[in-house]
């Protein structure tokens, strides 16, 4: 992925519990979609730093409602507050090598 994703060893677990969050565009998770930039902890909070593929999106806040479900399942989270950025923008480039292997398997180019 040539955009660039703050991932280390305490978010981790993290960042795996938000590959099972799908776009719900397409069947790719949000993180191999290149959505999520960072995931910070602070005690039993995470703040997940995201953006959209466009300032349109019409499926924000149940993207962001799905990546909060998802991450209060995990026994030591207590809140998640997302922070939306726009830069930088969202491009294709930012797709993991399984996202664009799944856009390509259902017919959308990257």
């Amino acid at each position: 992925m040539s955009g660039s994703v703050v991932q280390d060893t305490d978010t981790k677990k993290y960042w795996d519990a938000l590959r099972e969050v799908n776009d719900p565009e397409f069947p790719i998770s949000v993180v191999d979609m290149g959505l999520i930039y960072e995931i910070n902890k602070n005690g039993s909070e995470l703040e997940v730093v995201m953006t959209f593929t466009s300032t349109g999106c019409g499926c924000m806040e149940w993207m962001e409602m799905d990546i909060k479900e998802r991450l209060l399942q995990e026994e030591e989270i207590t809140d998640v507050k997302i922070k939306v950025v726009w830069d930088p923008p969202w491009t294709a480039d930012r797709l993991s090598e399984e996202g664009r292997k799944k856009l390509k398997y259902w017919g959308v180019s990257s």
